[in-house]
C-alpha cells in the first residue's frame, strides 16, 4: 500500500518516565523527548494519535515491581490507550485513513505491528468514546458488574468513584438492568451529575458525614454488590453494610496508589458470617468484546447511556491530566486531545 508521506528521519515526541515516583508523582518524574520513528517494515502501520487516555492503573506501572502488567522502563516511551489515524501502512489488513485504537499512547505518533491495532467498530459514537465508555473503562464496568459481581435485577449496588469513567458506566448499566444504585462522588457538581445518570442515592465523600454512616442511611437494608474503584474507607463501609451473599468486584483502589498506608479492613470479619465474596479482576480476563459492543449499543439506542469527558489539550499536558486523576479532577473519562 502507498504511504501518504515519505518523510525521512521522521521524529516523534513521547513522554518517558525520568524517575520512579515516590508517593504522588511530580512533574520532574516525567520527560518529553524526541525520538526517530523507524521506517515501516512489512506488516506495520504508522499511526498519528488524535486522542490519548490516562488511567489510574498507570500509576502502578511507574513502580519497579511485579504486577499484571510490566513496569514502564526509565527513558523509554510510556504506554497507554490511544485513538489514532493510520497514515502509512504496509499491512494488507489495515488501510490508510483507518481510525484505530492501540496502546502506544503518551506520544504523538507510533509505528506499530498491524496486529496490535484495532479498527474502531461502526457504532455511531465519537472516536474518543472507544477510550472510555466503549473502551477499556466501559468493558471494566460491564464485566466487573455483570460477570465478576454477578449483579442481577433487584440488587442494591454501591459504586465508589461513581463520577469517574468506570464508575459512571457502572451506575448506568446497573440502572438499565433493573438495580438500585448508590454512588459515591466528591462535591456538589459530581454528586448532582451521578444523580442525573439515574443513581437512586449519592454520597458526597467530601462532606461531613463519614462514608460508613452515609451508606447506612442510603442503604438501611444493606448492599448486595460493591463495585470498588477506591478502597480505603469506601471498602470499609461496604464491608460494614454487606448483606448475606454480597459480592464485591474489586476494580481499583485509587486511595492507596500513592500511599503505602493500607486499607484498615476493620469490618473484615463480617465477610465470614455474611459469606461475602470479594474478587479482584482485570479487564483482559474477558475476551467477548462483540457481546459487550452489542449490549452497550442496545442500551445506547434505548437512551440509557450518556457520557462525560474531561479533556486536556495538547501532548505537553498529558502528565498534568494524569495527575489530576488523583485529586478528583475529572468528571467522566479523562482524555488528552492532540
Amino acid at each position: 500500500m502507498s504511504a501518504t508521506h515519505d518523510e525521512k528521519d521522521k521524529m516523534m515526541k513521547a513522554w518517558t518516565l525520568a524517575a520512579r515516583p515516590k508517593g504522588m508523582p511530580r512533574d520532574e518524574d516525567f520527560a518529553l523527548v524526541e525520538q526517530p520513528l523507524p521506517e515501516l517494515a512489512d506488516g506495520q502501520v504508522r499511526v498519528v494519535n488524535r486522542w490519548l487516555s490516562v488511567d489510574p492503573y498507570m500509576r502502578g506501572r511507574m513502580n519497579d515491581g511485579k504486577s499484571y502488567v510490566p513496569p514502564f522502563q526509565l527513558g523509554e516511551p510510556m504506554q497507554g490507550g490511544a485513538i489514532g489515524e493510520v497514515v502509512e501502512s504496509r499491512a494488507e489488513t489495515i488501510q490508510v485513513g483507518t481510525l484505530v485504537s492501540h496502546m502506544a499512547g503518551w506520544r504523538d505518533e507510533a509505528v506499530i505491528p498491524a496486529q496490535h491495532v484495532q479498527p474502531l467498530p461502526d457504532l455511531g459514537v465519537d472516536p474518543q468514546a472507544f477510550l472510555g465508555q466503549f473502551g477499556m473503562p466501559g468493558m471494566t464496568a460491564y464485566y466487573g458488574l455483570l460477570q465478576v459481581a454477578e449483579a442481577k435485577p433487584g440488587d442494591t449496588v454501591f459504586v465508589s468513584a461513581a463520577a469517574g469513567a468506570v464508575g459512571s458506566t457502572v451506575v448506568q448499566i446497573a440502572k438499565a438492568k433493573g438495580m438500585t444504585v448508590i454512588g459515591s462522588a466528591g462535591g456538589r457538581d459530581k454528586t448532582d451529575w451521578v444523580r442525573s445518570l439515574g443513581a437512586d442515592a449519592v454520597i458526597d465523600y467530601k462532606g461531613d458525614v463519614p462514608v460508613v454512616e452515609a451508606l447506612g442511611k442510603a442503604a438501611p437494608d444493606g448492599i448486595d454488590v460493591y463495585f470498588d474503584n477506591v478502597g480505603g474507607d469506601h471498602l470499609d463501609a461496604a464491608l460494614a453494610h454487606a448483606r448475606p451473599g454480597a459480592r464485591f468486584a474489586i476494580c481499583g483502589m485509587i486511595d492507596v496508589y500513592n500511599d503505602a498506608k493500607p486499607t484498615s479492613l476493620k469490618y473484615l470479619a463480617r465477610l465470614i458470617g455474611n459469606r461475602v465474596r470479594i474478587q479482584g479482576f482485570i479487564v483482559s480476563d474477558f475476551k467477548d468484546q462483540q457481546g459487550f459492543y452489542r449490549d452497550m449499543a442496545a442500551m445506547l439506542g434505548e437512551g440509557k447511556l450518556q457520557r462525560e469527558e474531561t479533556v486536556f489539550d495538547g501532548l505537553d499536558r498529558t502528565p498534568e491530566a494524569f495527575l489530576a486523576l488523583f485529586s478528583g479532577g475529572n468528571k467522566g473519562k479523562m482524555l488528552v486531545k492532540l
